[in-house]
């Protein structure tokens, strides 16, 4: 598993398709949150043959949950769903990409403010459980392990 994280709109996207060779000629499946109905699809793991499967924009797919008390357990099923498909297969890889949210400013919001928390505890669990952890600042990345 590979995190990678950064501010919005800090080339994240373009540095994972040039980290992985992504093109048309790859096998690879690239799953975003920010695409038309993005966030509401339905993002646990699938069997299927590619080689990676990227993840883009995890918080927005955390947002829809914000207000669920079950939000954790959610959590939990997805997450354990993508590592199991990433372990069943040692050619296959699992890259997701996460926003760094509001940048440790609170918001006023209490949706905003459980949203901003949630996604730090999930990012930890993605932290810890990641081979490669990468941030990635104005398309540099420095790579945190």
């Amino acid at each position: 598993m590979h995190f990678v994280t950064g501010g919005a709109f800090n080339g994240k996207r373009k540095w994972v398709k040039a980290f992985y060779q992504l093109n048309e000629k790859n096998d690879y499946v690239w799953i975003s949150a920010y695409e038309k109905n993005g966030a509401q699809m339905e993002w646990k793991a699938v069997d299927s043959f590619q080689t990676i499967t990227v993840i883009e924009g995890v918080e927005q797919f955390l947002y829809k949950w914000s207000n669920q008390t079950n939000w954790r357990e959610k959590w939990h099923d997805v997450f354990k769903s993508w590592e199991k498909w990433e372990l069943e297969n040692p050619m296959r890889k699992l890259v997701v990409i996460g926003t760094d949210i509001t940048k440790g400013v609170v918001p006023l919001d209490e949706r905003n403010r459980n949203w901003r928390d949630m996604t730090g505890w999930c990012y930890q669990d993605l932290v810890s459980h990641s081979k490669r952890v990468d941030v990635i600042w104005y398309g540099i990345n420095e790579r945190l392990k």
